[in-house]
């Protein structure tokens, strides 16, 4: 063999050796990168732990703040607003009621006619209308009247189908879902706002009172006879259709919950007990926070980013607004530490909120062999191309995580209310049900969310408890609910009994 055979025969040995030595370096990058990602979801999984011990500790934690936040006016984290609905409607209310429900940048209004005993909702009708922009930080009165047009507007299209008796007012249920004080069932001072709206002269002011004057300006003969936020109303609107409901909760972008207490069990309540003898709390329990509670590094950093730290803990690591954004920071930690998505991080993957809770449901219920939507969502949203089985496995399990906490931890808020009222056990001889009307984006349409809520629900009761206790979907209860609390706190009431 000539010398320059042999010099080429050594240079291609060397090559392939320098190849194959760079593959094994690749491959033990490679696989040091993975062992890296999977200790981070490893012990990321260990801090999100929610065994059942550790459930019901949070439960008994939930039903002792209740107890504080009944017995004075910030006892508590827990609110535990009064909120002055003493009459839940029985299903005999009868005649026709408006609802406004106003939450944020749209509002709904909304027309019932009941008709009484037996007879249900005959008919309903509503119309949507979104807030122009100028108006959310504009003057109090602008957005009111704008408010009461669309009302008057929406009142001169009255059809054949809903009548008013003759020399009656027409009366609305209001639901105002932004921070009030509330003083009566028909009026509430706004402590401040939220979602976008900044009208600094509608601060300190009745709601009721605006909302009234802005009507008369109209030249429209309405009275505002319940003002609720949006969970009282889907306890109204649950318990309408069935008696036995005793609490709500939402589960949605954010999170509450509402429930039947007995007056007698108020101690900060200083009036006159109502002749009911109940009266519905609504307990702002997104402001929960308790040592049990199982909080990450990620869920800390979170919130010390917040508009609002320190508050809202239960919120941040159960509702659908955040549940997204703590998949986002565990991914930007992998990809940072174990360079998951290849050498730099992908820069969308650093933008806080990207990746929403409707896309984390999407990638979880993913049942594809080779999980296609979650290579779709990662490409389209986060911008991360070409990701094997393996990573989008990865985050697959970062969503079950994220999502099975929050759930079951969503289920020991109900077991605290359950506590509250006595209905965690059954009592010798007594044939009892309690219903539980839930509503929101996230119960609805996060199926592995509200499935896993549920079947931890049961898991702590136990089988024979669970069989006396229902959770029901209560579609848009902030709005007619508000109509119906409207006829339950009727000044009409008692002279048309049916």
């Amino acid at each position: 063999m000539g010398k320059v055979a042999v010099g080429a025969a050594v240079i291609c040995a060397a090559t392939v050796c320098a190849a194959a030595a760079l593959l094994v370096r690749h491959r033990m990058r490679s696989s040091g990168r993975w062992a890296k990602a999977m200790a981070i979801v490893k012990e990321f999984e260990e801090r999100c732990a929610t065994p059942i011990g550790k459930l019901k500790q949070v439960a008994d934690a939930l039903t002792v703040e209740m107890h504080a936040g009944l017995a004075s006016e910030g006892g508590s984290k827990l609110k535990m607003l009064i909120s002055y609905v003493d009459n839940l409607p029985t299903g005999n209310e009868k005649g026709l009621f408006y609802a406004l429900d106003l939450g944020g940048t749209n509002f709904r209004v909304l027309r019932v006619q009941l008709g009484g005993k037996d007879g249900g909702i005959i008919n309903q009708e509503f119309a949507e209308v979104s807030i122009p922009q100028d108006l959310m930080v504009g003057t109090s009165d602008a957005l009111f009247d704008y408010i009461a047009a669309e009302l008057a507007r929406f009142v001169a299209q009255e059809g054949q189908d809903f009548q008013l008796p003759s020399g009656r007012q027409r009366e609305l249920g209001f639901t105002f879902s932004f921070p009030v004080m509330q003083n009566s069932i028909d009026s509430g001072t706004l402590i401040k706002w939220t979602k976008g709206f900044s009208i600094e002269d509608a601060v300190g002011q009745d709601v009721v009172a605006e909302l009234t004057r802005a009507l008369e300006r109209q030249g429209l003969d309405m009275r505002v006879s319940a003002l609720v936020n949006d969970t009282v109303g889907t306890l109204a609107g649950g318990r309408y259709s069935n008696k036995d409901v005793a609490a709500a909760v939402i589960l949605g972008t954010g999170t509450n919950a509402a429930y039947v207490e007995r007056a007698h069990a108020i101690p900060k309540w200083h009036g006159l007990l109502p002749k009911s003898g109940e009266m519905v709390i609504n307990m702002e329990w997104g402001n929960f926070r308790s040592a049990h509670l199982p909080l990450t590094d990620y869920d800390i950093s979170l919130d010390a980013e917040s508009l609002n730290p320190g508050e809202q803990i239960f919120e941040k690591i159960i509702s659908g607004m955040y549940l997204g954004e703590i998949v986002r920071r565990v991914l930007c930690k992998i990809a940072e530490e174990a360079s998951l998505f290849g050498d730099t991080v992908p820069p969308k993957l650093r933008v806080p909120f990207i990746f929403r809770t409707p896309h984390m449901s999407a990638m979880h219920q993913d049942t594809s062999s080779d999980l296609k939507v979650v290579g779709e969502k990662l490409r389209d949203i986060l911008e991360i191309p070409n990701t094997s089985p393996k990573e989008r496995k990865l985050v697959v399990q970062l969503c079950n995580i994220v999502a099975t906490r929050g759930a079951r931890l969503a289920a020991a808020g109900i077991l605290g209310i359950l506590k509250k009222l006595g209905r965690e056990t059954l009592k010798d001889g007594e044939k009892q049900k309690t219903v539980i009307a839930l509503d929101g984006g996230l119960y609805e349409h996060y199926n592995e969310y509200s499935k896993c809520m549920e079947n931890t629900l049961r898991e702590l009761v136990g089988d024979e408890v669970s069989e006396s206790i229902v959770i029901e979907h209560s579609n848009d209860g902030s709005g007619i609910g508000a109509a119906l609390l409207a006829a339950s706190h009727s000044q009409y009431l008692g002279l048309e009994e049916s």
